[in-house]
């Protein structure tokens, strides 16, 4: 084989595991964008190895991409942006394949919004144990051999990473039935588009949180710890205004979707999703509100949605 059908041959063997990669990368780095940085890095450097010498390149690869993601989250930049209070998970449309692995209720979970936001509370190294494990199902010995670690180092990891996860899981950690879910968000978008605070009140858990980015312009994360004040912004978030619709560029539709792997609701404008609203449930009521529409958090949920063939919209014109 000539050096040239030797790269092609090199590169489709990497292009065949840039997606368990990517999905890798971003349940370690919670951005898409910085996600696929990291996966491009890797493919560099897969270019530039001396690839004879690599025995296992599912391994290799895997050394990688998970190192080159322990140095995003370790670097000086990523420790500013991502301070408690200021940085929320990017969303992703169902479908995305770099939710997969998702065959087992654990593989989900590494991958909500939820869990993503727990994993911010851990060391590097906490992280990307839980990970390896939980989502990818690697024994400590390889977990050890990727983070150049010892496997009793490893165990102890995964031990508090599932401790800090499963003390500060205590909302929204079972699985909720789609239809379920879906008609509790209906009455939530109902109840908060006719001002219906009584409902809206009902519909939350005594404990419920909101989160928002507030459109991205705020410089913190703007949170609400009591149902009744959830549903005092959620009344005046979700009413119209002619200030809103300038904001927004326009009268978006609403639509009804799956947003790592919990329901949504988005806000669209033509092809572009402007704004979205993920849910929580537990026991039937809404347990955690997200509002994300920073421009820069939505860029690979608004590809992923012209791709996507969309429902009737649940409102029209808003």
């Amino acid at each position: 084989m000539d050096s040239t059908a030797t790269d092609r041959f090199d590169t489709s063997r990497f292009e065949a595991s840039r997606n368990r990669l990517a999905s890798l990368a971003y349940r370690l780095l919670g951005s898409a964008a910085d996600a696929e940085d990291a996966v491009q890095d890797a493919f560099l450097r897969w270019q530039t190895a001396d690839r004879q010498r690599i025995k296992e390149p599912e391994a290799w690869l895997t050394k990688v991409v998970t190192n080159l993601c322990l140095d995003r989250l370790r670097s000086a930049q990523a420790r500013r942006e991502r301070t408690v209070g200021a940085w929320l998970p990017e969303p992703l449309l169902d479908g995305d394949p770099m939710l997969g692995p998702a065959d087992t209720f654990e593989q989900r979970e590494t991958v909500s919004l939820a869990v993503l936001t727990l994993m911010e509370r851990l060391s590097p190294l906490e992280r990307a144990v839980y990970v390896l494990r939980e989502a990818f199902s690697y024994s400590h010995a390889e977990i050890a051999e990727i983070l150049d670690i010892t496997e009793s180092a490893s165990q102890q990891h995964l031990h508090r990473a599932r401790n800090r996860i499963t003390t500060a899981r205590r909302r929204g950690g079972d699985e909720v039935d789609l239809e379920s879910a879906r008609r509790i968000v209906e009455e939530f978008l109902a109840a908060a588009s006719s001002g219906r605070t009584e409902r809206l009140v009902a519909l939350l858990t005594d404990d419920a949180t909101a989160i928002s980015d507030g459109a991205g312009l705020a410089e913190k994360l703007l949170q609400f710890d009591t149902a009744e004040r959830i549903a005092a912004v959620a009344r005046a978030g979700f009413k119209p205004t002619p200030a809103k619709r300038r904001l927004a560029g326009g009268t978006p539709a609403i639509h009804y979707a799956l947003v790592n792997g919990a329901p949504a609701i988005l806000f669209v404008l033509g092809d572009q999703v402007i704004g979205a609203v993920t849910f929580d449930i537990t026991g039937g009521r809404i347990a955690t509100v997200r509002g994300i529409a920073a421009p820069t958090r939505l860029v690979r949920l608004t590809e992923s949605w012209r791709q996507h063939e969309p429902g009737t919209p649940l409102i029209t014109r808003w």
